[in-house]
């Protein structure tokens, strides 16, 4: 399969939904820098995103909200928030 910035962004994605883990986020990145296809009219900016998720699980390098919303503009994509009432 072609990674195309759009699957990289929907990964993030789910991260930030917690429909994934930060350890599957990694995971999938890791994959992907070993076996992906990166789209060749993309190559930059997928392999500089995707390498960079490969190691939000080393201590020193993390995974914050900012760093979320510069990788999500590296793939041409923004983020958004909403705060809505919590369900108890």
């Amino acid at each position: 399969m072609v990674i195309t910035k759009h699957i990289v962004a929907d990964k993030l994605a789910g991260y930030l939904h917690h429909q994934i883990t930060l350890a599957q986020l990694v995971d999938w990145a890791e994959n992907a820098m070993l076996d992906g296809d990166f789209s060749e009219q993309d190559i930059g900016a997928l392999s500089a995103v995707i390498s960079r998720l490969g190691v939000a699980d080393v201590r020193a390098f993390g995974l914050t909200w900012e760093d979320c919303e510069q990788l999500l503009q590296q793939l041409g994509y923004s983020a958004r928030v909403d705060v809505v009432v919590a369900r108890s």
